[in-house]
């Protein structure tokens, strides 16, 4: 067989795309969702594998700038769109797609790469990590006092067109964005895909709805929701299907959870992500009726190793000597010094000796502060290799927020 990697010709993008839905068993998006796609995708930067004349891979890059620990937005190629079709499956494809794209990403100067992995097993081996976990919530509002905080009753709440309020929804959102780790700077177009509502996508919902909140004439929150109608022999137990939900401090975000829990003619409402320091749980009085689920979600690969660790701050002061394993990315294998606080860092090659001993992988894993160096260590992915060295520098990659990734892309 010979096939041959490339990018993406213009001409080529629409039957690119079909091939991509294929691969994942779905319908060719319809010319409204085409077009949305179209517009936030990158073409030149996708790539394809061809077969002849037949596209049987698929790898697409965005342009992002990846909140980090310290709040600095740090350039970011997120990797998506990636498919390969089933004939073609075994025949390393994906690894030469993923080897290529990074190459290109140290070519470009993105010190980090991000995905979201419907597989998550795939990416290990190409060095991603699990950096940042979701919380799924199904709140009992029937069972459930509705927050109630000072201030509240000062909150306006109006409905408004979802397409109509983007401009100021999209306000809120990058203000919150350099507040925590793993949220993303968006890219002009993708505003559009936040209101995206296609009937084959409701699963029984209404239609999109949005509400603002504003104080003192200023936007300073809002929610996008739709509302499954339920009914069984008790009478309506509908759900409210909350798909966006941002608010620039406490009391506006208890007044949106507020007007939530009283929608008529629902008893429960579903988020498919927040953050795992959430306040609500925090919010109500039995946090057992929040029905929290955990889930990994943004995966996080160093493509500079130096350039990456010196992009962000440090909890506590660090000063430690990493023997970095990467054999997909082998300049990055290697000893590193890593020196740095809550002011700034440094990563730069050094001969002293090593103590601590990781993978580019579990580098991705602590990077955000999601996961511990001391966690990964117990998992055996870790090593000490100087007594003492491991908890100091696990505190130190620490982060006071939660990462989060708001959207998947």
């Amino acid at each position: 067989m010979t096939t041959e990697l490339r990018a993406v010709r213009d001409v080529e993008w629409d039957d690119w795309s079909d091939k991509l839905d294929l691969a994942f068993g779905e319908l060719p998006l319809p010319p409204e969702r085409r077009a949305v796609r179209r517009a936030a995708t990158e073409i030149e930067r996708s790539i394809g594998v061809w077969d002849g004349d037949d596209c049987v891979a698929t790898a697409g890059a965005l342009s992002f700038r990846l909140t980090v620990p310290g709040g600095a937005g740090v350039p970011a190629a997120g990797v998506t769109m990636v498919s390969v079709q089933p004939t073609h499956r075994r025949r390393g494809l994906l690894r030469s797609m993923m080897r290529h794209q990074l190459a290109d990403f140290r070519e470009r100067g993105e010190p980090l790469a991000v995905l979201t992995a419907s597989e998550p097993a795939i990416y290990g081996r190409f060095g991603y990590g699990a950096a940042a976990l979701d919380m799924q919530l199904t709140v009992d509002t029937a069972r459930l006092a509705a927050p109630e905080l000072p201030g509240m009753d000062d909150v306006r709440l109006r409905l408004v067109d979802p397409e109509a309020a983007l401009a100021d929804c999209e306000r809120v959102y990058a203000r919150l964005v350099p507040s925590r780790p793993g949220m993303l700077a968006r890219l002009p177009g993708w505003e559009r895909i936040a209101v995206q509502d296609a009937p084959d996508e409701r699963d029984g919902a209404g239609v999109l709805q949005c509400v603002v909140a504003e104080v003192g004439g200023e936007v300073r929150g809002y929610v996008r929701f739709a509302v499954k109608p339920v009914w069984d022999r008790g009478g309506p137990s509908g759900v409210v299907v909350v798909r966006h939900l941002d608010a620039l401090d406490p009391v506006v975000y208890a007044a949106l959870w507020r007007f939530l829990f009283g929608i008529d003619l629902t008893s429960s409402v579903s988020l498919r992500t927040r953050p795992v320091d959430d306040a609500l749980p925090l919010l109500v009085a039995d946090m057992r009726r929040c029905g929290m689920e955990l889930r990994e979600s943004l995966f996080v690969r160093p493509v500079e190793v130096g350039a990456a660790l010196a992009a962000r701050t440090y909890r506590t002061p660090v000063d430690v000597v990493l023997e970095v394993a990467d054999p997909f990315c082998p300049w990055n294998e290697g000893r590193w010094r890593l020196t740095g606080d809550a002011s700034g860092a440094s990563c730069v090659r050094t001969r002293d000796e090593a103590e601590l001993a990781l993978s580019v992988r579990e580098l991705g894993s602590a990077y955000l502060g999601g996961f511990a160096l001391t966690a990964l260590a117990a998992a055996g992915r870790v090593r000490e290799l100087r007594p003492g060295a491991l908890a100091p520098a696990s505190r130190a990659f620490g982060s006071d927020v939660a990462p989060w990734l708001p959207h998947g892309f």
